[in-house]
């Protein structure tokens, strides 16, 4: 007992003794400090052990079962060490979210006492009930049996709640029958196929045996901090992350100001200690600032391996979630939270990394002379272009759709930006010119006070869904609510495929007897040549290239996520997924229907939600202010407002009863049918009724509405 009692009060002082932590404090000691890191395993491992795991974790081997039983006890005596008293493995369902099922370390020993137990057996496999998840079809909802695995490439963490912790194990998450039923399982596939397709091309540039290859991420997090109290007294906050009414406030954030500005006191002190508790779970959080609308902010890591990184992106949403209530906010990550105003994304800096951290996309001093890096840099602009649907799948959802497309985000089309010396290089390459063109230098400030400053030779592109910036690239039309496995399986994928090809092809150059920077230079001229018109550097809201894109250079414009999921399972993309064994034909239809399933569910719980509030609460208060504006007697002032009332009211409960009747339809059957009834049908019967409603928001006196402001939730910090 004395031993349990000690277990929790660790658990309670660690935020008391981290919240004081100097900056010394958190490089030393609070960094990783609730991570099982390959350092804590290997001192509390024999040299045999750690180097099998070893394998597995740097070199890809099997994971070796003989040594779970040895692991787990390390396991367990670390995290009670910390203060955990339950264990759970940590999975990715497909519904988005990450999914934990804790059980205790105590077990009876059959004597009337108990001991502190964890096996091998439970360290590897987990049973939880797979009926409740979304599975797509690929199981019956009486079939219930799914497994989780451990996935010993990302390391187990500790959380930490008010009364103790719990040790986390990262896990995949599998059908009874074999089938992924979560994203980890496919990232972790692409992760091998983008290691199987690069590693021969590298070892034609003379890369050593052993070299391996992953892919690398860093996906910034928007979001927006709300008061708490504001928050509950908005069911459409609380029921669907966004608000279905509210009329746009005199001021908005067309002064500009709040973009980088001073960050107010109590979300500085929210940010600090978010920050400290993502830095204890080993998260590499670098960059804090307020964004371009009024109450959003930003958080950004530097790039870690995508699998790793992946687990850390959910942990981060979860804990800026966590964190937020306790300063009195709310962090919303819905990807348009607000209309009108500048809406969430996550934007995903991906590139290629060797064993050795050789960035496979570092240009260097002389990218013209740099052949590798142009030979990938090829082999992803055809990845691109081959699969712009796949991108743009990836990032599909009924909250993303009202992000992209409009003046804030990526265009629904993709494209990607090079820049000025990039696309510069590769023009020269394609018209046998060669060499180098724009060049860096310094940039002069006009006054001996200021320095000179290194200047880089293109400028950056906002409004690129997939830009090139510097050594990476950032794909930008990620929605800052979704997990960022399925994007970065598609880009890890795709860019597999596209290497193979072109790897293929230089091959069959060299064995052919050709010079290899030769060969090289043929490759990425013909592929660039082909693929060219995906690239893109001018302004991607504009209609001219909207026009452009669409009709001359025949891109993709699949501007709803009901126009892009119809593709998922097209030919090509069970062919690609299929030749990479990162989802099988089945897995693939799953998310195709889980995907309509989602966007069906998302739009009506927000119709029932707009009806529900319309009726109960906007419509009453404009009957009861209508009351008193009747009373009031009958100047031409009153009755000018009591007209302007009824005028809009009469027009929202029409409104309201169209959009009822859209509620009650289902559009047929089948779950893309009633997807389709939510597009074509709902979304804009809802409209009409928000159009009332914030019509009647600026006629209906204050103490009247029922509902906070934007102006309260958005400047009210």
């Amino acid at each position: 007992m004395n031993h349990d009692f000690d277990v929790i009060s660790a658990a309670r002082n660690w935020r008391t003794d981290t919240a004081s932590a100097t900056p010394h404090d958190i490089v030393s000691n609070v960094y990783a400090s609730d991570v099982l890191t390959l350092e804590q395993l290997k001192a509390r491992l024999s040299k045999p052990i750690f180097k099998s795991l070893q394998a597995t974790l740097e070199r890809g081997a099997t994971l070796d079962p003989g040594i779970a039983d040895t692991v787990a006890l390390a396991m367990k005596t670390w995290a009670m060490e910390k203060g955990a008293t339950h264990y759970t493995h940590w999975f990715h369902p497909l519904t988005g979210a990450t999914a934990e099922k804790h059980d205790s370390f105590v077990s009876p020993n059959g004597d009337g006492a108990a001991i502190a137990a964890f096996t091998g057996k439970e360290l590897i496999q987990a049973e939880p009930d797979a009926s409740s998840f979304p599975s797509g079809g690929l199981r019956a909802t009486f079939e219930a049996r799914g497994y989780t695995a451990w996935d010993a490439s990302s390391p187990a963490f500790i959380m930490r709640h008010a009364n103790g912790a719990t040790l986390c194990i990262p896990t995949a998450f599998a059908s009874w029958t074999g089938e992924a039923l979560d994203t980890k399982t496919p990232l972790l596939r692409s992760v091998e196929a983008l290691n199987k397709a690069v590693t021969p091309a590298l070892k034609l540039f003379g890369a050593s045996e052993g070299t391996r290859v992953s892919s690398t991420l860093g996906a910034e997090q928007e979001y927006f901090l709300i008061a708490e109290e504001y928050y509950y007294r908005r069911p459409d906050l609380v029921m669907t992350g966004r608000t279905l009414f509210g009329a746009q406030p005199p001021r908005g954030q067309e002064l500009e100001d709040h973009y980088f500005g001073a960050i107010p006191d109590r979300v500085l002190s929210f940010m600090t200690d978010a920050e400290t508790q993502l830095y204890a779970l080993g998260i590499p959080v670098k960059t804090r600032h307020n964004e371009v609308a009024p109450g959003q902010y930003e958080i950004a890591p530097i790039f870690e391996d995508s699998n790793v990184a992946a687990d850390h992106q959910q942990l981060t949403m979860q804990v800026l979630r966590n964190t937020a209530r306790r300063y009195g906010l709310v962090a919303l990550l819905h990807e348009k939270p607000f209309a009108g105003v500048n809406g969430s994304g996550k934007h995903c800096n991906w590139s290629m990394s060797t064993n050795a951290g050789e960035n496979l996309l570092e240009p260097g001093d002389t990218p013209h002379e740099n052949l590798q890096f142009l030979f990938f840099t090829s082999a992803v602009i055809k990845a691109v272009d081959d699969h712009q649907d796949l991108l743009r799948i990836s990032v599909a959802s009924a909250s993303n759709d009202h992000r992209l497309g409009a003046n804030e985000a990526p265009p629904a089309i993709i494209s990607i930006f090079l820049g000025s010396e990039l696309s510069d290089i590769f023009d020269r390459l394609e018209s046998g010119q060669g060499g180098r063109g724009a060049e860096a230098g310094l940039l002069g400030l006009g006054t001996s006070v200021l320095p000179p400053l290194p200047r880089h030779a293109g400028d950056r592109n906002r409004t690129s869904p997939f830009a090139f910036t510097g050594n990476k690239f950032e794909f930008r039309a990620a929605g800052s609510s979704q997990s960022i496995s399925f994007p970065i399986t598609v880009l890890n994928t795709i860019v597999a495929d596209a290497v193979s090809e072109l790897s293929a092809e230089l091959k069959a150059k060299l064995d052919a007897g050709d010079d290899l920077n030769a060969a090289v230079a043929d490759i990425v001229k013909a592929t660039y040549s082909k693929h060219k018109r995906i690239v893109f550097n001018g302004d991607g809201y504009s209609d001219e290239w909207h026009q452009e894109a669409e009709h001359q250079r025949g891109l993709l414009n699949l501007r709803t996520t009901l126009d892009a999921v119809e593709h998922l399972t097209d030919g090509k993309n069970q062919t690609l997924f299929e030749k990479f064994q990162v989802l099988s034909d089945r897995e693939l239809a799953a998310r195709q229907e889980i995907m309509y399933d989602i966007y069906f569910k998302t739009v009506n719980i927000e119709g029932e939600t707009t009806e529900y509030m319309a009726r109960t609460m906007i419509l009453p208060a404009a009957v009861k202010y209508l009351s008193e504006l009747h009373a009031a007697g009958s100047s031409r002032a009153v009755t000018a407002v009591a007209a302007e009332v009824e005028a809009a009211a009469d027009e929202l409960f029409d409104a309201v009863s169209a959009l009822s009747e859209q509620n009650a339809a289902t559009g047929g059957d089948e779950v893309h049918e009633k997807a389709h009834h939510m597009r074509d049908h709902v979304l804009p019967a809802m409209t009409a009724v928000r159009k009332a409603a914030d019509r009647l928001e600026k006629v209906v006196a204050e103490q009247h509405w029922p509902l906070p402001t934007y102006r309260q939730m958005l400047f009210v910090k």
